[in-house]
């Protein structure tokens, strides 16, 4: 399929078969046939064909950038890979979200660099989604649900949401027995633009759709809202990530733990990085280091599943 798509590039760029066949010093037949291949192993057209000229059809203008990745991911593979049979070396530069880059993804560095000494990490920790095509960023970790994008992306580990309360609130205030239940209680809300997807939805509340909360805090920072939390101030739902210390402390409490997921569209963990980069094969090799360090389940999760069974006991 390789020599395929290449056909299928090289036509997109001179607009014939004929001059295609003489690039590749082929018969016109054997180009001709390449591209049915392709098309039947896609099962759409790529081309209307007509006696002058070959226009891509709507199928084959989408098809045109994936196309593009798949060799440019090839061809890198091949160049950097080499590079890889002695120990790394070199310059990686990498961007993470505030609270889980300090929490997670430094120590996870610190032990990469023990692990091959002749590499060298740049290591950004902010909220700001740099775009990767316009700065020198080699990986970027990013929380949420990714927009469409030609960015490569891996999936590090799901972003799980628990509400929780302090044992505090719940002898003052009680425990919600549901989440329609959250309705009647304080809750401590997350105003950043970046977290509110599927904060306060549950499948079995309110049609799937956000609950009506309310609460007396409001804050962008969701570190604020889970100390205002340890204080029995009131409930938050927050990633699972970054409750866990509480949690397995015992100075928090997971509420609804047997909740299903929200929708099918589940925010995530994921490290992306642009296609064509000539650190692709290093990139790779940290995101494999990270998705070894995180686990499956993520270790954070995995904790806090043998704690809340430990307490159910």
């Amino acid at each position: 399929m390789l020599d395929a798509i290449r056909i299928y590039l090289a036509i997109t760029e001179t607009g014939s078969l004929s001059k295609v066949a003489r690039q590749e010093d082929i018969a016109v037949s054997s180009v001709s046939r390449k591209l049915d291949m392709l098309e039947a192993d896609l099962g759409f057209k790529l081309f209307n064909r007509s006696s002058r000229r070959m226009m891509l059809t709507d199928a084959g203008e989408q098809f045109l950038p994936r196309a593009k990745n798949i060799l440019l991911e090839l061809d890198e593979a091949k160049h950097d890979m080499s590079a890889l049979s002695s120990d790394p070396k070199g310059l990686l530069t990498i961007t993470a979200p505030s609270s889980f880059g300090r929490m997670y993804v430094a120590p996870a560095v610190t032990r990469f660099l023990q692990r091959y000494p002749q590499m060298e990490i740049d290591l950004h920790i902010g909220d700001e989604i740099i775009d990767l095509s316009a700065r020198r960023i080699d990986i970027a970790v990013r929380i949420g649900v990714l927009p469409d994008s030609n960015l490569v992306a891996t999936q590090l580990a799901p972003c799980k949401r628990l509400v929780c309360a302090s044992p505090a609130y719940i002898t003052k205030y009680g425990r919600p027995k549901n989440p329609q239940d959250l309705l009647q209680h304080n809750c401590l809300i997350a105003t950043n633009a970046q977290t509110v997807y599927g904060l306060w939805s549950f499948a079995s509340a309110n049609k799937g759709a956000p609950l009506p909360i309310k609460g007396t805090l409001k804050s962008n920072d969701t570190y604020s809202l889970l100390r205002a939390a340890v204080a029995g101030i009131g409930i938050v739902h927050l990633a699972s990530w970054l409750v866990k210390d509480m949690i397995v402390s015992g100075q928090l409490i997971p509420l609804f733990a047997d909740e299903p997921p929200q929708s099918k569209i589940e925010p995530a963990i994921h490290a992306v990085r642009m296609p064509g980069r000539s650190h692709a094969a290093k990139a790779q090799l940290f995101i494999a280091h990270l998705r070894s360090e995180f686990g499956e389940p993520a270790y954070w999760d995995k904790e806090i599943s043998e704690y809340d069974g430990l307490a159910k006991m």
